[in-house]
């Protein structure tokens, strides 16, 4: 059932960075600086290869996040989006914008990346803490 539950958790999460990119597409391209190409996609668009790797990337998350979840007790839907919502806003936005201070990006970007962090471990957290 552990399994399931990752699996679940990762596809909610990406399924929540589907939306917020597709939402913030425009701020997040002039933010990136990621060229686009005369068809409006950015120019060197690597196939399908973003998206197995934005996936499994998910699935090591949700599954970091059940195991500490289980080891803290982390059992209820509060906790579980709390928790999530935690782990991205003061875990992994504060070393998104370390890295991205240091390699000059724009702070614009690590408030966009930053914002899907904290939405998309919310619902990994919420989505963990239902099974």
């Amino acid at each position: 059932m552990g399994f399931l539950a990752v699996l679940v958790a990762a596809v909610a999460g990406f399924a929540v960075g589907a939306v917020w990119y597709m939402t913030l597409s425009a701020p997040w391209i002039a933010a990136s600086g990621v060229r686009l190409g005369p068809d409006g996609r950015p120019a060197k668009a690597e196939g399908v290869s973003p998206m197995i790797i934005g996936f499994v990337a998910m699935v090591v998350v949700a599954g970091m996040m059940r195991h500490v979840f289980a080891m803290s007790a982390i059992d209820t839907v509060f906790e579980g989006l709390t928790s999530g919502l935690g782990i991205g806003a003061f875990f992994i936005t504060p070393w998104l914008a370390m890295c991205y201070g240091f390699a000059g990006r724009p702070a614009r970007l690590a408030m966009i990346d930053g914002g899907y962090a904290v939405a998309g471990c919310g619902v990994i957290g919420l989505v963990l803490a239902l099974f």
